[in-house]
């Protein structure tokens, strides 16, 4: 049985460190999507301030310009934690079932030796009531 417990406390090891990986990408992925939010709100900011001041106007579409790459930037960065997210919550899933399946194992041998003890005992009870009986 040690290389059954053994082998669960490895496994749930994984499943934790899974954990914490999933954990910072959950944290880089809010980043991300503060970052655009916080574009979205310069770019609304700067059109705000373009309708109220006239010369600031012209220089809108050169601010547009440079908002729409650095928006695709950090969409794209977004769209990248979002893969590794799913990743991280497969590999997640997978070390569950391997987990579970050492478990059932573990559990099948404990049963089966259970087994092998209750017949071995049956087996010397009834070797001593024939003892007694004398047959």
């Amino acid at each position: 049985m040690t290389w059954a417990h053994s082998l669960i406390r490895v496994r749930e090891f994984e499943i934790e460190t899974l954990r914490k990986r999933l954990g910072a990408i959950m944290e880089a992925k809010t980043k991300a999507e503060l970052a655009i939010a916080m574009l979205d709100a310069e770019a609304e900011a700067e059109t705000a301030h373009a309708r109220l001041h006239a010369e600031a106007g012209w220089y809108l579409v050169g601010f547009r310009e440079g908002w729409k790459i650095r928006r695709a930037r950090a969409v794209a960065g977004l769209k990248g934690v979002q893969m590794e997210e799913q990743g991280a919550r497969d590999a997640l899933a997978e070390a569950f079932t391997e987990l579970k399946k050492v478990e059932m194992v573990a559990e099948a041998q404990a049963l089966a030796a259970a087994k092998l003890v209750a017949k071995r005992e049956s087996a010397a009870l009834d070797e001593i009531a024939l003892r007694k009986t004398g047959t």
